[in-house]
C-alpha cells in the first residue's frame, strides 16, 4: 500500500522543457509570496523545497516521504487578494493534502513519532491564525441583511482539505493515542478552541466535529476541555457579549452530557449552574437556545431535582423589556416543566406563577396568548390541578384584568376557557378569589383617594408657603395672618 502511495506521491520524471514548464531539467517557476501563521513570509523561513521538486526518489521510506509532503503542506498562500490566484503551487498543495488524506484513511502500519509530531506541527500551521476581516461590497451602502449573510473564507480551498486530515488523524487506528498526547496537548486544544470564534460557518462545522472526537479519545483531556468551554462561556456572558460558536460548542456538550454517568458529579452540576444557566442572559440567545436546551433538558433526565435550580435560574434571567426573548423563555420552560416531578414543582411554584401572572397581562399579545397555552400541556395541568389551591390566588387576579382590558380577542378567548378550568376544579375557591380581589380593589381605590386628598391638601399649602428664596412672594389673605391663640 505504501509502494503505492509512493507511486502516487512521485511526480512523473517529465522531458526537458522550459523554465515555465516546471520540469525536472529546469528550475522551477518562482511561487507566489505565501505567509506564515504568525504573519511572516513564508519564503523567508520556509524549512521544505517547492512543491514540485518533491518526489519519492529511490531508497526512501515511507517515513521520508510522508515528512516531506508534510513540509510541503507547511507552505502558506495568501488567499486575501488576487495576486497568484491561479497558481499551479496553490493546485498542487490541494493534491498533496487530498493524497495525504487517502493515505492515512488507508494506512495499516502505526504512524512513527516523528510522523505524528510532523502532522501536528502542520495542522497548527494551516489552522492557527488571525481571521480575515469581513469585506462587504458595497461600503457604506450595505443593509442589516448583508450584515446577517455568513462569512466564507477565501482560504476554504486549502482549509477544508486540513481539516479533513485532522479528521482522520484523530479518528484513525494507525494513530497512537499516548504518542498523540504529547503533541496536541491542552495548548494544541486551546487555541483549536479559539478557532470556532470563526465568521465561516463551515470551519465552524468541522471544529465541532473534530472537538467532539477529541473528546471522545483523549480521554485525559476531557477536565481541561470542560474548564476551557466554561471560559468560553464565562467571557461571552460577562466581557464580550459575541462568539460565533456558542450553537456548535453546545451541540457538542448535548452528547457529551448525555453520556455523564449517574449519579451526577459535583462538578457537573456546577456547569449546569455556573456555565449554562446563565447563556440565558446575553441578547443573542436565540441563536443557540435548542441547543441550550437540549444541554439542560438532559441534565434533567440525568438527575430530576434539577429541574428546580433550572427553574430558578430561568426565573433569574427572565427578559423584562424583550417581548420575543420572553416568547423563548416560555418555550423552554414548558420543556422544563414537563420533566419536572411534583417534590421539585411544589418548591418553586410560587414564584412560578407571580412571574406567569405578568406575562398574562402582557400587552404583547403572544406573549400573553404563550402563556395561556401552558394549561394546555397534560403534565402541566396535573400539577397545576393537584395544587390549584395556592395557584389560582395567584393567577385569578391577572385572568380577571385579562377578561375586563386585555385588547386582543384571541388572548380573551382563550383566558375565558382557563377561568372556566379553575371553576370546574374548584368552584367555591374561585368565588371566594373573586371576591378577595373586589376587596382589594376597594381597598385600592380608597387608598387611591386618600393619596389624591393628601396631594390636594400639600397643593394648597404650597401656594400659600412658597419654596425659600423665591422672588414671587404670595400675598397671604387677613384671614392668614391672624396670631395663634396660646393655651
Amino acid at each position: 500500500m505504501w509502494k503505492q502511495f509512493l507511486g502516487k506521491l512521485s511526480g512523473k520524471s517529465p522531458k526537458s522543457g522550459g523554465v515555465g514548464a516546471g520540469g525536472w531539467g529546469s528550475p522551477p517557476a518562482k511561487p507566489p509570496t505565501s505567509y506564515g501563521a504568525n504573519g511572516v513570509q513564508w519564503d523567508s523561513m520556509r524549512a521544505s523545497p517547492p512543491l514540485a521538486g518533491v518526489a519519492g526518489a529511490e531508497g526512501e521510506t515511507r517515513e521520508d516521504v510522508f515528512l516531506q509532503k508534510l513540509n510541503v503542506c507547511c507552505v502558506l498562500f495568501d488567499f486575501s487578494t488576487d495576486r497568484g490566484r491561479d497558481s499551479p503551487e496553490r493546485e498542487r498543495k490541494r493534491h498533496v493534502l487530498l493524497s495525504l488524506v487517502d493515505c492515512l484513511g488507508a494506512a495499516e502500519e502505526p504512524l512513527t513519532e516523528a510522523m505524528v509530531s510532523a502532522c501536528v506541527r502542520m495542522f497548527a500551521i494551516n489552522l492557527f491564525r488571525v481571521f480575515p476581516p469581513k469585506v462587504r461590497p458595497g461600503g457604506v451602502g450595505t443593509t442589516e441583511a448583508d450584515e446577517d449573510d455568513p462569512f466564507f473564507d477565501p482560504s476554504w480551498y486549502h482549509l477544508q482539505v486540513v481539516y479533513e486530515l485532522l479528521l482522520r488523524f484523530v479518528t484513525s487506528p494507525v494513530v497512537d493515542v499516548k504518542v498523540a498526547r504529547k503533541y496536541m496537548d491542552n495548548s494544541f486544544i486551546s487555541r483549536l478552541l479559539d478557532l470556532l470564534d470563526s465568521d465561516d460557518p463551515r470551519e465552524r462545522d468541522c471544529l465541532k466535529t473534530v472537538l467532539h472526537r477529541i473528546y471522545g479519545k483523549f480521554m485525559g483531556n476531557r477536565p481541561f476541555i470542560r474548564k476551557a468551554v466554561s471560559n468560553i462561556f464565562y467571557r461571552f456572558v460577562s466581557e464580550t457579549d459575541r462568539h460565533n460558536g456558542i450553537a456548535e460548542l453546545l451541540e457538542v456538550f448535548g452528547s457529551v452530557i448525555s453520556g455523564f454517568a449517574k449519579p451526577l458529579k459535583e462538578e457537573h452540576k456546577l456547569f449546569l449552574w455556573k456555565a449554562l444557566i446563565p447563556l440565558h442572559k446575553p441578547k443573542t440567545v436565540g441563536m443557540y437556545l435548542p441547543q441550550l436546551t437540549y444541554c439542560i433538558t438532559q441534565f434533567i433526565d440525568k438527575e430530576p431535582k434539577l429541574s428546580g435550580t433550572v427553574i430558578r435560574g430561568l426565573l433569574k434571567y427572565w427578559p423584562v423589556t424583550n417581548s420575543q426573548k420572553e416568547m423563548m423563555f416560555l418555550g423552554e420552560l414548558e420543556e422544563v416543566l414537563e420533566l419536572t416531578e411534583m417534590p421539585e414543582f411544589q418548591k418553586c411554584m410560587v414564584p412560578l406563577f407571580r412571574r406567569v401572572a405578568h406575562c398574562l397581562n402582557s400587552s404583547h399579545f403572544q406573549v400573553a396568548e404563550r402563556a395561556l397555552y401552558l394549561w394546555n400541556n397534560e403534565h402541566l395541568f396535573d400539577l397545576i390541578s393537584q395544587n390549584h389551591q395556592v395557584i389560582l390566588p395567584i393567577i385569578y387576579p391577572a385572568l380577571e384584568r385579562n377578561a375586563r382590558l386585555h385588547w386582543n380577542q384571541s388572548v380573551l378567548n382563550v383566558t375565558m376557557n382557563v377561568r372556566k378550568m379553575f371553576f370546574d376544579m374548584d368552584q367555591k375557591l374561585l368565588l371566594a378569589c373573586e371576591i378577595n380581589l373586589q376587596e382589594e380593589e376597594e381597598k385600592q381605590a380608597a387608598s387611591e383617594e386618600r393619596r389624591r386628598l393628601i396631594w390636594e391638601h400639600l397643593e394648597r399649602n404650597a401656594v400659600y408657603h412658597p419654596v425659600t428664596g423665591d422672588i414671587n412672594f404670595a400675598v397671604l389673605p387677613t384671614s392668614a395672618l391672624v396670631a395663634p391663640t396660646m393655651t
